[in-house]
């Protein structure tokens, strides 16, 4: 049981602070702290809207939670998939090994980087938070 150790604690630690958001409304000014780079530029970075998008996904509302960050809301789902073979592999006794090639984070960046700028242009504005 102890291999199961890390990846229970790692779920323990994102339940908390999705139960914390879920419960403390970021939709309510004065609870969270703006964004910096919203605050200084005015443009949206792609962490812009990631709170309003847990809280409404935590809360069962996943169109809200696309809407807020279309990003956050995929990753929510790639990290539970992610998580549960991490939890098979652990309960296996297999070390969960996850090398991407360079050409894979090149790809994520890439979409990250055209994400943002897509929802700070006039015809991305379904993107913004």
């Amino acid at each position: 049981m102890r291999r199961l150790g890390t990846p229970l604690g790692i779920l323990a630690a994102v339940t908390g602070a999705f139960a914390y958001v879920g419960t403390v409304d970021p939709n309510e000014p004065g609870h969270y702290p703006v964004c910096p780079l919203l605050q200084l530029t005015g443009v949206f970075c792609p962490g812009c809207g990631g709170l309003r998008s847990a809280h409404a996904f935590i809360t069962g509302d996943l169109g809200a939670a696309f809407s807020a960050n279309a990003i956050a809301t995929a990753g929510y789902f790639l990290f539970a998939a992610v998580w549960v073979l991490w939890l098979v592999r652990a309960w296996r006794g297999k070390p969960l090994r996850m090398a991407l090639a360079p050409a894979w984070w090149w790809g994520v960046g890439a979409v990250l980087l055209v994400f943002t700028v897509v929802r700070n242009l006039p015809f991305g504005s379904a993107l913004a938070p």
